[in-house]
């Protein structure tokens, strides 16, 4: 470890974080609901930072809203309708958009959701962009999924799937399935590709009925980045496209000489494909739940051939089911490993992959040599925050060149809790410590630490009617990110309009 001296501000910086009063922000997923609703929400913001950098518990896994950098105001104003059809009980469909407005020294208009869907009991199809959240990780106090966390701006696609557990018919309501399927494409004036399209699909599996004291939970996710144009690893600039490459990619074949004569298409799957293989268990008590889960990373054969099963995201969650009423309570924490340094070895054996169909190492996550702007989506990364842009690692020894991410070998040691004080005040805290190596092709000099902290509480008040209002504090101290302190203040009002 390096400039020991920087860490020498963290029990300071503690006491500090336990002094003021910080708001969550803990984005909820729109849902159907069974009656006729519609809702507007607004909200007004305030950001400060004692440098150029926002804190990064701040601004990571916010939907790409909260800017990472300077000093600013913001306003949001959702819109969300809900109607049942009054012929069919069974038949419902929902409506929704969202802007964000950021004023400072990235002035930016969003639009992070706008949404359309219908629903026929637990069954939906959804375009447009919504939020949502795919594996099994816990979303609110946890880093995020793997693969699919919410750093980012929703992507824009078309889902068919279930909207929830589905029981298996024939079962005896022991097993249930819950999967979607979908196509999207990502946006205009990426660094590097062009027109890049989307593949994503998930389906997992449950052990367990609604009530059962145990539950096992297991699947997978996969997503491929397709059929766009780049300078790179392509003939004449373009991906391979076509109704024979559509069904390698959704299938994970291997591209063939005959319908992709690039040899990088050719000797790799077409396309870019990710995903995880999750596993959970859930324990019901009568005052507790415990939830604990593990995301097992694949980029390419490395999984099945168990060179990088070191590699994956492990969690823990511990939830109380019960409020005392105390003046300090602690409801529920979570304790993630994330570890990404293996990546199936150093070793990349051109002949075992290309010739002998095997495995290869150097999964080089987040990267890939034909979508060098790789897994991020307006410059953000779409999978953990904690594999971050290069543009994000400037202060830390070399970069990458050309490629998304320099820092893509990391450990992780991340806590989250929450809880209430004083009753009628939420209170959550994140505290995550990481060791950063680079990459394989760049790796840094020796193992850069980085310390990132956050407390928030939130409460109501009476202001023309029921707000939330609160702030958020958080600090980041180490090598990886510039030393950092900041606070955002919120004002959020939520109107029933039908």
């Amino acid at each position: 470890m390096r400039n020991l001296s920087s860490l020498t501000l963290i029990p300071s910086a503690f006491v500090l974080l336990l002094s003021i009063s910080c708001l969550g922000h803990n984005l909820q997923q729109q849902r159907f609901k069974d009656a006729d609703s519609a809702t507007v929400s607004y909200q007004l913001t305030a950001l400060a930072s004692s440098g150029s950098r926002t804190p990064f518990w701040i601004q990571a896994n916010q939907f790409g809203t909260v800017s990472a950098v300077g000093t600013g105001l913001g306003a949001r104003l959702g819109l969300d309708f809900f109607h049942r059809n009054p012929h069919s009980a069974n038949f419902r469909w929902a409506a929704g958009a969202e802007v964000v407005a950021n004023a400072g020294s990235q002035s930016r208009v969003l639009i992070p959701q706008v949404y359309a869907g219908i629903r026929s009991r637990n069954w939906e199809l959804v375009t447009g962009r919504r939020r949502q959240w795919i594996g099994l990780a816990d979303s609110t106090l946890g880093t995020g999924s793997y693969v699919w966390s919410t750093n980012t701006m929703p992507i824009p696609k078309i889902q068919f799937g279930t909207s929830r557990f589905v029981a298996v018919p024939l079962t005896g309501r022991w097993l249930y399935f819950h999967g979607f399927y979908s196509e999207g494409f990502f946006e205009s004036g990426r660094p590097i590709t062009s027109r890049l399209k989307l593949h994503q699909k998930m389906a997992y599996f449950r052990i367990g009925r609604g009530h059962s004291r145990v539950k096992l939970l297991a699947g997978f996710n996969h997503q491929v980045q397709w059929g766009g144009r780049s300078s790179h690893e392509t003939i004449d600039g373009k991906m391979p496209t076509g109704i024979k490459n559509y069904f390698r990619i959704i299938s994970g074949k291997r591209g063939d000489a005959n319908s992709t004569p690039n040899s990088f298409d050719d000797g790799n799957r077409v396309g870019n494909h990710l995903g995880t293989i999750d596993l959970g268990l859930e324990l019901e008590g009568y005052a507790y739940s415990l939830f604990v889960y593990r995301q097992n990373i694949y980029e390419d054969g490395t999984l099945y051939a168990l060179r990088n099963i070191k590699d994956g995201l492990n969690g823990f969650r511990f939830r109380r089911k019960n409020s005392y009423g105390a003046n300090f309570e602690i409801s529920e924490f979570v304790f993630e490993l994330l570890f990404t340094k293996s990546q199936g070895g150093p070793d990349y054996d051109y002949e075992e992959q290309v010739i002998h169909r095997g495995s290869l190492g150097r999964d080089d996550y987040f990267n890939n040599a034909q979508v060098r702007d790789g897994w991020s989506y307006y410059g953000r990364t779409i999978g953990t925050p904690f594999i971050t842009p290069t543009t994000e690692t400037i202060w830390a020894q070399p970069q990458y060149a050309d490629f998304f991410t320099s820092n893509n070998r990391v450990s992780v040691y991340h806590l989250g809790i929450r809880g209430k004080l004083f009753r009628r005040v939420e209170w959550v805290g994140k505290c995550s410590y990481s060791s950063n190596w680079g990459t394989y092709n760049a790796p840094f000099k020796s193992s850069v630490r980085q310390l990132s902290a956050a407390l928030n509480l939130q409460t109501c008040v009476s202001i023309a009617g029921p707000t939330d209002i609160g702030a958020s504090f958080g600090m980041d101290s180490g090598q990886l990110f510039p030393q950092t302190f900041g606070a955002m203040l919120t004002v959020r009002k939520q109107l029933k309009i039908h």
